[in-house]
């Protein structure tokens, strides 16, 4: 059974620190790339940053490059993204999720369409 557990959300104040976390089994996670993404309320679920396979190449939003760092480790099945500075606009539910696109091209990895797998997410809120 295909499962994305992600954790780490809470309730802090703008200019702090969180760290999410996502762990995944059921599926050979070592081939797939992993992303995070956010969805608040009234708004579309928007693309956050990825990371491809090999973890050597990461992609961001422009909103969150320089303060948010995607990672990952494929001996624990893990995927985490550090994220600091945080501005009350980063509030939302953060979903961790999984695609076989291991490329950019056109921002592929930016359409939650490519996507196989996804989590249920965590809630981050950034009070002011």
């Amino acid at each position: 059974q295909v499962q994305l557990v992600e954790s780490g959300g809470g309730l802090v104040q703008a200019g702090d620190s969180l760290r999410l976390s996502c762990t995944a089994a059921g599926f050979t996670f070592s081939v797939y790339t992993m992303s995070w993404f956010r969805q608040a309320p009234g708004k579309e679920r928007e693309f956050v940053a990825a990371i491809l396979r090999s973890g050597v190449g990461a992609y961001y939003e422009d909103s969150v490059k320089g303060r948010f760092t995607i990672s990952r480790d494929n001996a624990k099945n893990t995927v985490s993204l550090q994220m600091n500075s945080l501005k009350p606009e980063d509030t939302a539910v953060y979903h961790c999720a999984a695609t076989l696109v291991d490329h950019n091209v056109l921002g592929l990895l930016t359409w939650p369409d490519k996507y196989n797998y996804w989590g249920q997410g965590t809630q981050v809120t950034v009070s002011s």
